[in-house]
């Protein structure tokens, strides 16, 4: 038995998440990763769409869980993985990683992220 999953890597999204008031205000940049396990045998046998998960609808959720703002990175991977699997009974686990690509720190670094599998 195969062992399958989509990967959708990098999607950038600017949002108001963060812990100070500031940071809500005027949003940062972000960038979401997933992976996402499901059975794809059927898509791999049939080459249709509706065989697979969809990874431009996944897109869109993850954009519209990103809109409505959080304080912790934490948070936000907990409320897209819910709506991952909420909206795509296919999928059996994953993993997603959140980053905050300019985090204001008094460090020079590329990003902070964080990951939550199930």
């Amino acid at each position: 038995m195969s062992r399958t999953y989509i990967d959708i890597d990098g999607l950038q999204i600017y949002a108001h998440h963060g812990v100070g008031e500031q940071e809500r205000r005027v949003g940062n940049r972000f960038e979401v990763s997933l992976r996402l396990y499901y059975d794809a045998s059927d898509a791999v046998a049939v080459d249709d769409i509706a065989a697979a998960v969809n990874y431009g609808d996944v897109i869109e959720t993850v954009k519209i869980v990103m809109s409505r703002s959080s304080a912790l990175l934490e948070h936000v991977a907990g409320r897209i993985r819910d709506a991952v699997c909420t909206d795509y009974a296919a999928v059996t686990g994953g993993r997603v990683t959140v980053a905050k690509l300019h985090p204001p720190v008094s460090a020079q670094l590329s990003r902070v992220s964080f990951t939550l599998e199930w």
